[in-house]
Formats: structure tokens, C-alpha cells, sequence
């Protein structure tokens, strides 16, 4: 039997750490959102989805999003909020600097980036009704999507879709009237569906497809009576991470319009930060090893914050990768959280293990940061 010396030990299981550290997606952290006015429609969204813990609010510049912002760096302020029921939840963003701008165009479904946000339901025709009762613009009503759930449209009153969807995986039941929790997933327009394909696949871990399917669909004639290519992708492994069971399981639909020669980019001559759904955000771990998948999958970051980036009463490393069609994906590795403002308690989590939940009572402490 042949000896090692250790040296020798020590180099080797440094390479076996090297090959086999992966890096994790937790869940989707936040579908970000750019609004002329925070606190107005931060309301909305708590009386319709319930979405009502307070994670950070800070007012900053932002000088590391210049490659964005027309190369100038610009201030604004940014609420991060969750729903206790589940799913991923909303930085809510608004220009400080300058007016937040309106696409020059309608945009349409099949136009290409972040189109719409998935809420989880846990009952979509009791959410109908309680979004319907509180005068929100409902756009149909629940109507069976093609692997034969319920979902309707809702829109803001900013003009943004959302789709209620069916939820799984919930964490705990605050009983909000909405029967909502968080983020669900998007609504992703894209102009090659395998181009598009290779990334959420194959990067983000959506490996599945529950259907895939072209023609017109009857869910989708509030929205546009079109024929489309639609594909929805789910992970079929539960996620792992600090977060992972709070924020719970998701699903992207890609949707690539097959008869509309006007397709445009919903941010085409715009700002990141400017009006609608600016970026879908990933709580991950392990961000060195995420940047050279995503570079060899040819998807190389555009920002990267390198370290810990302070917001105030949150803080960690953030990047950013583009879609194939230049919808931003955002990254983020968190290291600092609060869980007890008021106490000044908060969680540093850069040197937990990788995959590690964090105990569902330390969890579920962030309620005391509940905005009603």
C-alpha cells in the first residue's frame, strides 16, 4: 500500500475540495421592481399578496450599476420585503436622482425579458376574490394553464402583471385574507427558446419541463389572443441553503412569440432601476464557483460587487449575468441579515456550511419586522 506524505494530502484534498464545490441556488430572493413611488405601492402589494416583512430600507447611491445607468452613478431607495407565508419577495426600487421611466411602448406578451411575476396561492379562486373585492385590476378569472392548474392575471396600479399561480412548499400560514404568499417564478418573454433554454436549464437548475407546448391558450387571452411557444420549467430537487425552506420551490415559463414580426426588449433605451420588473434575483452560495459556470455556460458577469456590499441593515455579494436576450439575473450570496431589528439581532452567515438551513424558529423571528 502506498503512502502519502502529507504534503501530499494536504494538495490533494485541496483539489478534491476544488472539483467538487458546486455552487447552490437557495431560491428566488426577490423579484426586483422599479416604481416611481416605494411606500404607495409597497401598500398595494401587502394588501393583495401579503407580502408585509420589512428586510431592509435604505436610501444610497449606485455606483457599481453604472454599466446600467447610462455610466452615471445614481441614488435611489430600495425596500426588500417578504411574505412569511413563503416564496421569494420584492426589492421594491425608486429613483431619487431622476424620474423613473415608462417603456415608450405597450409592452406585450412575447416581448422580451421579465414580463410577469408569479405569486403562490395556496387557494387562487379565494385569492380572485380577495383581490377582486379590494378593487385591484384583475384581468380574468382563474382559468386552467396547461398542465391543468389554476392561475389568473392582476396588474399594479404601475401597470405590472402578476399571475397567481397554485403554490407548493409553503413555510408557515400567517392567514392573510389573500391566501398568498411570495414570489413564485416569472413569465420570461425570450426570441430562442433553446438559446434561453441552455441557461435556466442548465445553470439555475430548472432542469424539468412540465410542458412545452405552441399554440394559442385560453389563460392567456386577457393578454394577447397570439400564438406562442410556452415552456414551463420547474426544479424537481428541493433547494438548499440558509433561506431555502422559507423561500421554496419555483418555476420559470419561458414564452417565445411565433406570429408578432414588433417583438422589442421591455428595458429597449431604458435604465435598470426605471419602471417594471428590473431583475430576477437568486439567493445563492458560493459565488466564485457560480462565476466560472456561468463563464463557461457563456454567460460571464457584467457586475460583481467582489465583496461584501453594505445595505444598511443587510449586506452581501451581489452580480449580475444577462439572459441571451439582456434580461438581468441578479446573484446574491448573503452574508448579513436581520432577523430582530428592534434588538439589533442579526445573522452573519459567510462562514456557515454550504447547503445548511438555518432553524425554522430563527426564521420565523423575522415576523417581528411585519409592517401592517
Amino acid at each position: 500500500m502506498c503512502c502519502l506524505t502529507s504534503e501530499q494530502f494536504v494538495r490533494n484534498t485541496k483539489f478534491a475540495q476544488t472539483v467538487i464545490m458546486k455552487p447552490i441556488i437557495c431560491g428566488i430572493q426577490q423579484m426586483g421592481i422599479g416604481v416611481p413611488n416605494v411606500q404607495e405601492i409597497w401598500a398595494w402589494y401587502r394588501t393583495m399578496f401579503g407580502v408585509d416583512v420589512r428586510i431592509f430600507e435604505e436610501a444610497a447611491e449606485a455606483p457599481l450599476m453604472t454599466k446600467y445607468t447610462g455610466g452615471v452613478v445614481h441614488a435611489r431607495t430600495a425596500t426588500l420585503a417578504l411574505s412569511m407565508d413563503s416564496g421569494g419577495g420584492f426589492e421594491i426600487w425608486q429613483y431619487t436622482s431622476r424620474n423613473t421611466e415608462k417603456p415608450s411602448f405597450e409592452v406585450k406578451l412575447g416581448d422580451l425579458g421579465l414580463f410577469s411575476c408569479k405569486i403562490k396561492s395556496r387557494n387562487v379562486r379565494e385569492s380572485y376574490k380577495h383581490m377582486k373585492s379590494n378593487g385591484a385590476k384583475v384581468l380574468n378569472e382563474p382559468t386552467a394553464t396547461p398542465d391543468g392548474t389554476l392561475a389568473f392575471f392582476v396588474e399594479d396600479p404601475n401597470g405590472n402583471v402578476f399571475q397567481v399561480v397554485q403554490g407548493l412548499g409553503w413555510f408557515s400560514n400567517t392567514g392573510h385574507p389573500s391566501h398568498c404568499g411570495g414570489v413564485a417564478g416569472s413569465i420570461i418573454g425570450v426570441s430562442n427558446m433553446e438559446a434561453s433554454l441552455k441557461l435556466y436549464q442548465e445553470v439555475l437548475g430548472y432542469e424539468s419541463i412540465v410542458y412545452d407546448e405552441t399554440r394559442s391558450f385560453e389563460d392567456l387571452g386577457a393578454l394577447s389572443s397570439g400564438i406562442f411557444r410556452r415552456v414551463r420549467l420547474i426544479h424537481r430537487e428541493d433547494r438548499k441553503g440558509p433561506f431555502a425552506k422559507l423561500l421554496g420551490p419555483t418555476s420559470i415559463e419561458l414564452v417565445q412569440s411565433m406570429d408578432r414580426s414588433d417583438v422589442k426588449r421591455i428595458f429597449e433605451n431604458r435604465f435598470w432601476g426605471d419602471w417594471g420588473f428590473i431583475h430576477l434575483c437568486f439567493d445563492i452560495q458560493g459565488m466564485d464557483e457560480l462565476k466560472a459556470r456561468c463563464e463557461q455556460a457563456g454567460f460571464p458577469f457584467t457586475v460583481d460587487s467582489s465583496d461584501t456590499f453594505d445595505m444598511g441593515e443587510a449586506g452581501g455579494r451581489f452580480s449580475y449575468i444577462e439572459d441571451p436576450d439582456g434580461a438581468w439575473i441578479e446573484f446574491v450570496e448573503t452574508h448579513k441579515v436581520p432577523v430582530i431589528k428592534k434588538l439589533g439581532w442579526y445573522i452573519n452567515l459567510k462562514n456557515r456550511p454550504v447547503g445548511k438551513f438555518l432553524p425554522t424558529w430563527m426564521l420565523k423571528a423575522m415576523a417581528f419586522n411585519r409592517v401592517k
